[in-house]
């Protein structure tokens, strides 16, 4: 039996996901690095063993009325943990995709510099003081009338919805209405209201035109559908749009990127001619500090604002000290070129993480345990000694700090280190070592023990001969100021810098139409879908073939099964309680929704009867839990299944489960699975790959499976450019162009550019000093 005051947590039988019965001890009041291999299990064991068990038991605590609500989020599967104190878990989940959540909102630095204007501002003469919610855009008390709060207004014209004057309602004159059904069904709803459709729009009367493009009213009619051959259209009942309201409502409401983006082409964007982007009222506006308002404040980077506040009365004082000391550990963890208005969108995913790290630091809990899940991620390397400092804080303030991480830098600065592996997947789920960092070396068949203390000089390697290059610019946006780029094509150029010195601006200005280009290919970190639908076998198409194998298989004819009845998108051969999704959404009041297994299907998304259908002894749902690898050996005869799985192989994506929900892939993996779907379609004329960051929750063995790949591409006559932070893959590329020399207003121009051995010897340049320590064998990350 532990005593209350364990100095370890101790984890017995863990065997979530891939674990393997794991039984380990790590201490707490220390900074622990969880580390393996992509898939080996190490999220599995700090992430899905030890803070699930945390946060049970703290559900366990509330009230009874609430626990009933939890119980379905069901418990980890773990033998026991004890010596386990309250958990805090700060993963790299993107924001929800809101203009309202900014930097301020999420780090509370808002509500600081709102109570400062409401308390210490320079009001107007006679002017009554305004409370802190009219300094925000997001209550009716601050927002502007005019914009609600959102700086800007979208308008549209004739000119936009209607590009060619010369075509009639009905040959499509109207080009902001939707397609199909839904936009013949509003041209007939036109005709029944008496206008004439066949008219070219230009020859009909402006009054006429003015009401179909921006009427407000909503008119009902009975319509008569022209009759087909052969089928039967009864007279219905259809309401009237006009296009302005059409493309308004489809903006501003539908859930679907792609048909926001299509309203998004007939829309015009301003700033608010009221506020002037301020997105607040006039009063609230009227108000200053330092003779600035809050708008002009939040719009600075937060290095420049923290030297701008005021000192003066004693008020003052006071609110300032508490924003200098809120925006002291943002700058510390190399965030100081945000602002407070930046929309949390806009972030990556290693920003948003880092914010809420800084926010952590002023919450002043002791006795926690940290979860980090990479905190270095897109953090350059000049910036990973701060993120020690803030871990070291963490600790010292009374903490423990469980760190899952890649960055041999950040594991060197650890006290202790579990290594899971050896490899991902089935052939993980093992810890191979837990212990002070230095006796790692001695663990013979770990990844992480090569890669942590292996000093030898990057291997030499030809620099490739560039063909042509692509010139972009002058470029002038966010903190680029007429920048010229020379991109080199039939190589591989690596982009470097610290963060927000302006690259993924630099190589977003990287088009189709720049002359050299050929097709391009982008490939991001967005997730790869926002539900547990979508996953890897729907996105890569791998699953159609697969419905077809099963639709052709004996059983699945004699009950007339088609293809459909094994989609989990459609009824009919889905689960309908969770309708195919496998997962029900938990509404948890006071806390944020989570996704339990479906209590009908288990998890499963379909109905007994589509299940009992088997092809070689699996249903379509135990084909779907095969992970990419089991699966190549389980329907290797296939040939286009076998491209497509051999595809996510060659990017180190094996240990990956075909139904594996997009909820639960990191970034880096969404990128890989997107990269993995464009190598399966075969090598086509010049292609231009653009990847940010694609090392992003990579271990450094799998980097090197990546980098074979895109020299690969390289080889085979495309072009590779990356954005990268990772000094291992720029010390292999052919090119690099340095942005710097810092962040924001202190970044955006090259600092260097040429072969990687070059750059390493550029004054001036952040990166340089680290990337002649990688091409000489120092560290490599």
């Amino acid at each position: 039996m532990h005593s209350p005051h364990d100095p370890y947590v101790r984890v017995r039988d863990a065997r979530e996901h891939n674990l393997k019965g794991v039984d380990v001890d790590v201490p707490r009041d220390v900074v622990a690095v969880f580390t393996g291999v992509s898939g080996s299990g190490k999220s599995s064991l700090a992430f899905g063993t030890v803070y699930a068990e945390a946060q049970r038991r703290y559900f366990e605590s509330v009230a009874p009325y609430a626990r009933r609500l939890i119980h379905q989020v069901g418990a980890p599967k773990v033998g026991e943990i004890t010596g386990l104190p309250p958990a805090v878990s700060l993963q790299q989940r993107r924001a929800a995709p809101t203009s309202r959540s900014s930097v301020g909102t999420v780090t509370n630095l808002s509500n600081s510099l709102r109570m400062l204007f409401s308390r210490a501002g320079d009001y107007p003469p006679g002017a009554e003081r305004l409370d802190s919610d009219a300094f925000s855009p997001n209550t009716a008390a601050g927002a502007c009338p005019e914009c609600h709060g959102l700086g800007r207004v979208h308008r549209t014209t004739e000119e936009l919805l209607v590009p060619d004057p010369a075509l009639s309602i009905r040959d499509g004159a109207i080009a902001a209405w939707p397609g199909a059904w839904q936009g013949k069904n509003l041209r007939d709803v036109l005709d029944a209201l008496g206008h004439d459709v066949d008219r070219p729009w230009r020859e009909l009367p402006a009054a006429d035109r003015e009401w179909i493009l921006f009427t407000d009213e909503q008119p009902v009619v009975t319509v008569h559908p022209v009759r087909d051959a052969g089928r039967i259209q009864r007279p219905y009942q259809g309401t009237y749009t006009s296009a302005r309201r059409y493309v308004m409502k489809t903006f501003s409401d539908s859930r679907s990127a792609t048909l926001r983006a299509k309203a998004e082409r007939f829309l015009t964007s301003a700033p608010c001619p009221v506020c002037g982007g301020g997105r607040l009222r006039p009063e609230s506006l009227a108000v200053t500090v330092g003779g600035r308002t809050i708008a002009e404040l939040a719009a600075l980077p937060l290095t420049e604002l923290a030297g701008l506040l005021p000192a003066d009365g004693e008020t003052a004082k006071v609110l300032t000290g508490d924003l200098v000391s809120r925006i002291t550990p943002v700058v510390e963890l190399g965030l100081g070129y945000l602002s407070l208005d930046r929309s949390t969108p806009t972030l990556s995913a290693g920003e948003l993480q880092r914010l809420r790290l800084a926010t952590q630091l002023r919450s002043g809990l002791f006795g926690v345990v940290y979860v980090l899940d990479e905190p270095s991620a897109g953090l350059h390397p000049a910036d990973t000694e701060a993120l020690l400092t803030v871990l070291a804080r963490l600790k010292a303030a009374g903490n423990s700090v469980f760190v899952v991480e890649h960055h041999l830098e950040v594991m060197r600065g650890a006290d202790w280190i579990v290594d899971v592996g050896p490899l991902a997947g089935e052939h993980g789920g093992r810890v191979l070592y837990s212990g002070p960092v230095a006796g790692l070396a001695e663990v013979a068949g770990s990844a992480t023990a090569r890669h942590l203390f292996d000093r030898s000089p990057a291997p030499a390697r030809r620099v490739r001969t560039p063909r042509d290059r692509v010139t972009v610019g002058p470029v002038s946006r966010h903190n680029l100021r007429g920048v010229r780029a020379e991109f080199p094509l039939g190589v591989l150029t690596a982009v470097t810098g610290v963060s927000g010195s302006g690259k993924s601006t630099l190589v977003g200005e990287i088009t189709g139409d720049l002359p050299g280009v050929g097709r391009l290919v982008s490939v991001d970190q967005r997730p790869i879908g926002r539900t547990p639908r979508s996953n890897l076998a729907t996105y890569t198409g791998l699953f159609d073939v697969v419905r077809k194998v099963f639709a052709a298989t004996d059983e699945a004819r004699e009950r007339g099964y088609g293809v459909g009845r094994f989609s989990f998108n459609v009824p009919g051969g889905r689960c309908e309680t969770c309708q195919g999704e496998g997962f029900v959404s938990v509404e948890l009041l006071f806390l944020p929704s989570t996704y339990a297994p479906c209590p009908d299907c288990g998890g499963a998304r379909y109905n007994p009867g589509t299940l009992e259908v088997a092809y070689r002894g699996r249903n379509i749902a135990g084909v779907l839990d095969l992970t990419v690898e089991e699966a190549a050996e389980f329907i290797a005869d296939t040939p286009a299944v076998a491209r497509s799985l051999a595809a996510l192989l060659d990017v180190g994506l094996g240990y990956l489960r075909l139904g594996q929900p997009a909820t639960e892939l990191s970034g880096g993996e969404a990128q890989r699975i997107k990269l993995a779907s464009e190598l399966q379609r075969g090598r086509r004329s010049h292609t231009l790959y653009l990847l940010d960051e694609p090392t992003t929750g990579l271990h450094p063995a799998d980097v090197e499976v990546l980098m074979r790949q895109l020299h690969g591409l390289v080889d085979a006559g495309h072009t590779v450019v990356v954005v990268e932070h990772d000094m291992s893959v720029v010390a292999g590329a052919d090119h690099v162009i340095d942005l710097g020399p810092g962040g924001g207003d202190a970044g955006g121009r090259i600092v260097a550019a040429g072969p990687p051995g070059e750059v390493a010897r550029a004054s001036g340049s952040a990166t340089a000093p680290y990337l002649e320590r990688a091409l000489d064998g120092g560290t490599r990350r």
